[in-house]
């Protein structure tokens, strides 16, 4: 990494059991706290989960959806289009919801690939498409990686390469894709020998990175990828789900440092200016500033009983908690939308409380 500058991690000294446990304890999180405010003559009850800056409102009702559509369970993943338009990954033939910002459903593209895992948007010279993994697609086809307009039109896939040393359809069991540099593309194997992949713009095969294991430069299911712009040089951040840890590596595949440790099973990240937002399985999501210090928690679920579980019914989560936090995006405005991994379907919207 030679002339690679990056912001000194001049509190890494937190991300020690030690430190973390003293954060969590010093920052509440009130999940599911209540504030009433004035509005004119109305007095409103918010639901407010977060702290300090970093406080944030339930958006009660959003994304529900019209008679006769289902989720079918979220797996999945959130992403933004250019108008603002939220999508939302399903496990069903309802495919990808397609959201105004208000939570009005608009339409739903995708049916032929009912499980979509992760998804990136991606603005490609004025076209926009979604970089997507799917877990289940076609009868033909599972366990892809497809590139689609904003429409649901595809327009490349990409299948196990055999040049890796794959011989067996169920090893590639991939779990995040992001666009790089000149048009390459990575994907990680995240259920199968979680090593992390590089193509090209054609999605011709060029090399892999890492293997399975615990040593640092490792992973122990390379869940979600995110490219991080937050330093001088762009860097590949890998959740490192097993491994409870946030890592990174340069587009060469050189492994950089482990940036954050003893996280709950870290699925997906969402960049919001210098912060991070990490959506983790274990019924929580947190807040990462620029040295990757945690500066808040959201949806502390205390009900461990609830966590990573994915057959509890919505209804019995308390509304400020989450119970397996998956799907993650922060937008421009830092509003946050997760989907918990759960099997009827549960996606939240969170509002930032403006001083």
């Amino acid at each position: 990494m030679s002339g690679f500058a990056i912001a000194k991690m001049n509190r890494r000294a937190f991300c020690g059991a030690a430190g973390a446990t003293a954060l969590a304890a010093a920052v509440p999180t009130r999940a599911d706290s209540t504030r009433t405010v004035g509005d004119g003559n109305v007095m409103q009850a918010h639901i407010l989960t977060g702290n300090g800056e970093w406080t944030y409102r339930i958006v009660t009702g959003w994304g529900k959806l019209p008679h006769g559509t289902v989720f079918g369970g979220t797996h999945g993943a959130i992403a933004e289009d250019n108008a603002g338009h939220i999508y939302v990954s399903t496990q069903s033939e309802t495919g990808v919801l397609v959201y105004g910002a208000d939570g009005d459903l608009l339409k739903t593209i995708a049916s032929g690939f009912p499980e979509v895992h992760s998804m990136v948007h991606a603005d490609e010279r004025g076209v926009e498409y979604l970089y997507c993994t799917v877990q289940k697609g076609t009868p033909a086809e599972n366990w892809l990686f497809i590139k689609m307009k904003t429409d649901g039109t595809v327009v490349q896939k990409i299948t196990a390469p055999p040049e890796a040393g794959f011989k067996a359809p169920n090893e590639w069991r991939l779990t995040a894709a992001v666009p790089g540099p000149e048009g390459s593309i990575f994907i990680a194997n995240g259920y199968g020998d979680s090593r992390i992949f590089r193509f090209d713009s054609k999605g011709q095969f060029k090399a892999s990175y890492g293997e399975k294991g615990h040593e640092e430069g490792q992973f122990d299911c390379s869940h979600g990828l995110a490219v991080d712009k937050r330093y001088d040089q762009p860097l590949l951040l890998v959740c490192d789900r097993e491994n409870r840890r946030l890592c990174h590596f340069d587009f060469d595949g050189k492994f950089v440092r482990t940036v954050t440790t003893h996280l709950r099973r870290p699925c997906q990240v969402s960049f919001c200016g210098d912060f991070a937002v990490v959506s983790e399985l274990e019924g929580r999501t947190t807040i990462l500033d620029r040295d990757n210090v945690p500066v808040a928690f959201l949806g502390d679920n205390p009900h461990t009983d609830q966590w990573a579980k994915y057959d509890v019914d919505p209804g019995a989560i308390a509304a400020a908690s989450f119970s397996a936090s998956h799907g993650c995006f922060i937008d421009k405005d830092a509003n946050i939308y997760i989907s918990d991994w759960n099997k009827t379907g549960r996606v939240t919207k969170l509002t930032r409380l403006r001083s």
